[in-house]
């Protein structure tokens, strides 16, 4: 639980030296009795156990000696960042007060407190949901995903005692211009100067590029001064110059600053995103900003040096930092390893004059620490209307309208915007388009593609249309949340006495329960899910898997709408018990890492597969969609594919950037000794042979059916008219070897009892699986089915025993907490190819219900394709086998009737292997 983040420190210099007051404090929270020993920099919760989840107030002390040749300087205590409310105090005096917990402050220390042996005194407090003496609580406070994650207070940056001259430089703004080479200057000094500034600017290469020297009078100097052609920052030439400036009077060297900063341009321009006068495809991965210790502060500057070059790697251009001020190292990273960064004010949970108050001064402090990195190229103000109510109010509107407008005007250089939204709330006024929403490609693949194309034809659902509203309809277009879960590996995370993380105990009260990951390995036992995926390392392999399956269809779809001009994957590492990252919290990556840069580059290649499932012989389509992001393809590009055995090329036009070519393609599926998963490959190779991006598409490959026709009834003409199709024999009841329904009651009940097999291909309403009421147990007793008083049982008392539970509406819908569906590919499936969880071949078919209410035992074998959610959790059934008495039920609630007979061989598959194992003793 120790957090130790030592924060990078000025550098000493004659003119300004420093002692770092990081290490080991005094400590007592208010519901301590005793001192104990904290790290600082770290929030308290990471450092005990007891506090991982406590609000309130807590004292912090040590004691400092200062060097004997500081007393005629100016001493200032500088504070990184202290969660939430502070008062600092010397040697038993305050000195001072400051609100907000993500920013820097300082105070000047009074001389004549000073002693040989000083002791310094921080009360930090973190409100919590009661309104404190100082007028605040959590709801008002800018406190961004700590209300998901929990609560973090404390000192979390750095401290340090700073000796200077008192007319020191206090802030330096630095506005580059690109393309023409200017440097805008602003200082200020912290008193009235009469001298001169002195400036020396570095180049990327090393070697000076500016040297003067700059009249300085009064507390402000504005200059503007003129370099040669300079090089360009992006994220592929992360080019950094170097700005010295030294203050003098009288002749005397009295303070100095440094700073890095890059000339780059970014824009919104025709529709799209800009850099240095170019298009840019925006590739983005969300960032909470949280760390392997589950808490805020990065414990290292490796540590944000490696995630950035993995993800790098995976194909990111942009890490959407969201609703948190990071460590300031965090910037500086991307700043010199080149990565661009869309940042956010950390929400609020309650609009009030007050809370709005802090939101502009987050800002206002945001621009002061942050605004000379070239990294930071998009500030939103407020997500997915948390703490505002923009579709309800208009007052708040017009906030969130002035507040794009002022901040515009303080930061010309960034972009602005003003709601990230998401379904049902709207902008008002922005410079980028973006919106949020979730859905996996198995089970909601349809809703995907509709929201995709909507989204890309400007939809009028992405803004408000009340009197507030200002929108261009040029506003760049980015799909700015959407993710599906996977899941990390526990063993990786655990600590080295084999203790699991401390926030493993937690996630509980989300999800409907579905988030919360301790007993994971318990449940997996329980549930004998060994029996389908092998050991839990090998489930978690393959949810990771499928994870990518289902990123890689979105993000493929996204391409082919030439408007979309980015987008933001949820996220770049799994925060706590939400597992959808691209990373766990250790920063290992998911297996599919390398994997990943096939459809997230600038380049991609959409296969558009027509099937995911097809017969040998039959021809499998593709509506290959290329999409050249920011890159023009050159004319004498071709495509080149091959599936089975056939191959081809294709001549492709020259490809203007930020457009989408489409190239269909027919092949024949090759004859397979048995059904098997196959990859059609596709590559564009520019005219020199070079291969300018590759992708695949694994389609599964049945064989021609040979199945011995079974005897069958049915009193459902539908249901008849399909088995024959399919080559059975429809015959009287009593030659039938299984009765094929939809609906069972009483009778069918009792003729299971004395033998029958029965195939029941559920499509009914949410309830019991039976369409018969039976009457009350007795006069007393629970009720079977609502009724005029008492309980209703469970079904578990009516044979077979199970609910039926639309997925819709409900935590098995999947559009965020992972849906993990599967079907045993042993027994009567071994002919259903790939699995056991399901492909995209299954979302033609994929069960709109659930069975639940099972015993874990049912799971040992009487299940044979279901669903867990999240950490293994809320088991159902999509095919349940139960015997009674003589005969058997096999119950199904897969959508097997959604196409022609035989159109989809994954239907027919699964209709042959319901029908084998309804009959089978």
């Amino acid at each position: 639980m120790n957090a130790y983040s030592q924060s990078l420190a000025p550098a000493n210099t004659p003119l300004r030296e420093t002692l770092s007051l990081d290490g080991t404090w005094e400590f007592r929270h208010e519901t301590d009795r005793a001192w104990r020993r904290a790290k600082v920099p770290a929030h308290w919760q990471a450092c005990f156990e007891d506090l991982s989840v406590s609000f309130g107030s807590a004292t912090y002390r040590r004691t400092f000696a200062l060097p004997a040749e500081w007393s005629a300087r100016e001493i200032a205590i500088r504070f990184g960042a202290v969660s939430d409310l502070a008062t600092v105090s010397i040697n038993g005096t305050e000195i001072g007060r400051h609100e907000g917990g993500y920013l820097p402050f300082e105070f000047v220390i009074p001389p004549a407190l000073l002693k040989a042996e000083n002791t310094v005194e921080v009360l930090a407090c973190l409100p919590d949901a009661y309104r404190n003496e100082s007028g605040a609580d959590f709801a008002e406070v800018p406190h961004g995903k700590q209300s998901w994650y929990g609560p973090q207070g404390g000192i979390w940056q750095s401290v340090l005692i700073e000796a200077r001259d008192p007319a020191h430089i206090s802030s330096l703004r630095l506005d580059p211009i690109w393309p023409e080479a200017r440097l805008d200057l602003k200082a200020r000094f912290a008193s009235m100067v009469a001298g001169s500034l002195k400036i020396e600017i570095i180049g990327p290469q090393g070697m000076p590029v500016f040297t003067g020297n700059i009249p300085a009078a009064g507390d402000t100097l504005e200059h503007s001064i003129q370099l040669d052609a300079v090089a360009p920052w992006s994220p592929d030439s992360p080019n950094l110059y170097k700005i010295t400036t030294i203050l003098s009077a009288d002749g005397v060297e009295i303070d100095s600053r440094q700073e890095n900063f890059g000339f780059r341009r970014f824009e919104a321009k025709d529709g799209f995103l800009h850099l240095n006068g170019k298009p840019l495809y925006l590739r983005a991965a969300l960032d909470q900003d949280y760390y392997p210790d589950g808490f805020g502060a990065p414990p290292s500057l490796d540590l944000l040096e490696d995630q950035l070059r993995k993800a790098k790697a995976m194909g990111l251009n942009c890490l959407r930092c969201h609703i948190k001020v990071p460590d300031p190292r965090y910037y500086e990273v991307a700043d010199r390893l080149g990565m661009l960064i869309w940042s956010e004010i950390p929400n609020i949970e309650t609009f009030t004059p007050a809370s709005a108050e802090r939101l502009r001064t987050t800002m206002e402090g945001i621009l002061a620490r942050d605004g000379n990195h070239p990294s930071i190229v998009i500030w939103t103000l407020i997500n997915e209307d948390w703490g505002t109510r923009l579709r309800e109010a208009a007052e708040q509107r017009q906030w969130i309208s002035d507040m794009v407008d002022w901040l515009r005007v303080e930061d010309p250089l960034r972009l602005v915007v003003d709601n990230s939204a998401c379904f049902p709330n709207v902008h008002v006024k922005t410079d980028i388009n973006d919106y949020h929403f979730y859905r996996t490609a198995v089970d909601r693949r349809e809703e995907w593609d509709t929201l995709c194309r909507e989204f890309a034809g400007n939809a009028d659902w992405t803004f408000s249309t009340e009197k507030e509203a200002v929108r261009t309809r040029k506003e760049p277009l980015v799909l700015s949340e959407f993710g599906v879960w996977g899941l990390p590996d526990p063993a990786r995370l655990r600590e080295k006495n084999g203790r699991d993380p401390w926030w493993m105990a937690y996630g509980a009260t989300w999800a409907d329960g579905t988030a919360l990951p301790q007993g994971i390995e318990a449940r997996f036992r329980e549930l004998a899910l060994e029996k389908v995926f092998g050991d839990l390392g090998q489930f978690i392999e393959q949810v990771q898997w499928y994870q990518y399956m289902n990123l890689k269809y979105e993000i493929e779809v996204i391409r082919t709408h030439a408007p979309i001009g980015g987008y933001v994957i949820t996220e770049l590492t799994d925060v706590h018990w939400e597992g959808n990252g691209l990373m766990d919290m250790a920063r290992n990556p998911r297996v599919f890492a390398k994997a990943l840069p096939a459809v997230n580059s600038d380049i991609v290649i959409a296969p558009g597969a027509a099937r995911h499932a097809v017969y040998e012989g039959q021809t499998a389509s593709f509506d290959v969609k290329v999409s050249s992001g920011g890159t023009a393809l050159p004319e004498g590009s071709r495509l080149v594919w091959e599936f089975g055995v056939e191959k081809g090329e294709i001549p492709l036009p020259a490809i203007v950037p930020m457009q989408v070519h489409t190239a269909p393609i027919a092949a024949t599926a090759a004859a397979v000794p048995v059904p098997e998963i196959q990859k059609a490959r596709f590559q564009v190779v520019a005219p020199d042979g070079s291969v300018l991006s590759q992708n695949s598409e694994t389609l599964a490959v049945y064989v021609k059916r040979d199945v011995p026709p079974i005897r069958f009834a049915s009193h459902d003409d539908g249901i008849s008219e399909r088995l024959s199709a399919l080559g059975h024999v429809s015959v009287s009841l009593h030659e039938a070897d299984v009765f094929v329904t939809k609906d069972i009651d009483a009778d069918r009940v009792e003729a299971i009892h004395s033998g029958q097999r029965v195939l029941q291909i559920v499509n009914k309403d949410p309830g019991r699986l039976r369409d018969d009421a039976p009457p009350r147990d007795g006069p007393m007793s629970i009720e079977i089915d609502p009724g005029a008083g008492g309980m209703v049982s469970g079904p578990f008392f009516s044979f077979p025993g199970y609910n039926l539970v639309n997925r819709h509406k409900s935590i098995w819908r999947g559009d965020w907490v992972g849906n993990f569906s599967w079907l045993r590919r042993d027994g009567v499936f071994t002919h259903v190819p790939g699995g056991p969880l399901f492909d995209l071949s299954f979302t033609g078919v994929a069960p709109h219900q659930v069975m639940a209410g099972l015993r874990p035992w049912e799971f040992q074998g009487r299940v044979h394709a279901g669903v867990v959610i999240g950490w293994v959790h809320k088991p159902a059934a999509f095919i349940i086998e139960k015997r009674l008495g003589r005969g058997k039920l096999v119950a199904t609630t897969f959508r097997l009737h959604q196409e022609a007979p035989d159109v989809d061989p994954l239907a027919t598959a699964l209709y042959d292997g319901l029908l084998a194992l309804a009959i089978r003793p």
